[in-house]
Order: C-alpha cells, then sequence, then structure tokens
C-alpha cells in the first residue's frame, strides 16, 4: 500500500521523488495530459520501454493518487488511464521543470531528442523555447512515431 512508504515524517523532495523519480513517470504524465486519457498497448508501442517497466510505472503512478485506471467491460477488455485532479494539478509543475531542463541542456550542450519538440508543440512551450527550437531546426509539424500530438489514440 501506498502509505505504507510513509508512516514516518518523511521530506517533502523525497516524496516527490516517490510519486514522479523514475525515467518514465513524467512522461507518462505527459502523455495522459496531452491525450486526455492512453491506452496499455497503444502507448507501449509509441514510447521505447519495456512492457513490464510500463506496467510498473503504471502501477506505482496509480498508488501515489497521480493517475487512474479505468476498466470498461466489453469484449475485448478495454483499459484506459487518466489523470486523477492530482495529477492534473501536477502538470504546471511538470511544465516548468521541463522547459527549465530543455533550457539547461542547451546551455551545456547536451544534444536534445526532437521527439522533445513534437510532444511539447502547445504554445505554453512554443512561447518559452522558440529560440532553442529555431537554433536545433525543430517545428511543431514534425510527426512522432507515426502521430502527432493532435491525434489521439
Amino acid at each position: 500500500m501506498w502509505s505504507d512508504h510513509f508512516k514516518e515524517p518523511t521530506n517533502p523532495y523525497h516524496y516527490v521523488l516517490q510519486c514522479i523519480g523514475g525515467k518514465w513517470k513524467m512522461t507518462i504524465l505527459h502523455e495522459i495530459h496531452t491525450y486526455g486519457s492512453i491506452r496499455f498497448n497503444q502507448t507501449l508501442k509509441a514510447l521505447p520501454i519495456s512492457e513490464k517497466v510500463f506496467s510498473q510505472q503504471l502501477k506505482e503512478l496509480t498508488d501515489a493518487g497521480l493517475i487512474r485506471r479505468i476498466s470498461y467491460d466489453t469484449i475485448p477488455p478495454k483499459v484506459e488511464y487518466v489523470l486523477t485532479p492530482s495529477g492534473e494539478e501536477l502538470i504546471p509543475a511538470l511544465d516548468a521543470l521541463y522547459i527549465w531542463s530543455i533550457r539547461q541542456m542547451d546551455e551545456q550542450g547536451i544534444p536534445i531528442d526532437s521527439d522533445a519538440f513534437v510532444v511539447h508543440n502547445s504554445s505554453k512551450y512554443v512561447e518559452k523555447l522558440q529560440d532553442i527550437m529555431d537554433a536545433n531546426d525543430f517545428t511543431p509539424e514534425q510527426k512522432r512515431k507515426g502521430r502527432t500530438t493532435d491525434n489521439r489514440y
């Protein structure tokens, strides 16, 4: 159970790292925010992540109360993941971290994955990162693994 991790007084930074730390959790949260919901197999095809790790990250995000798993009683079975109100509340903080990260990477000459601009192409990112996008010849119209952010799963 999630609360079992926090029986003793906990440093707030350690708590947030437990919630969103891990290689894929922030990306998963952004995917859900961007598309409104995600489905397991479709997202697995879009992200370079193993099924085991993806499943584990989804469970941890669910346990942390950031996403909710919705199971539909259909044949074949259908499961979606959506943000909870707490997950939605976290998005502006993730946006700030993302923009800061891109700026730091650019300053330090660290190559930036072109998908970084493809999936973060709304005006809130473009306004803050247009100079870096232009310098790296990235355009919001670029496609990511066969889809754009206009397309829902």
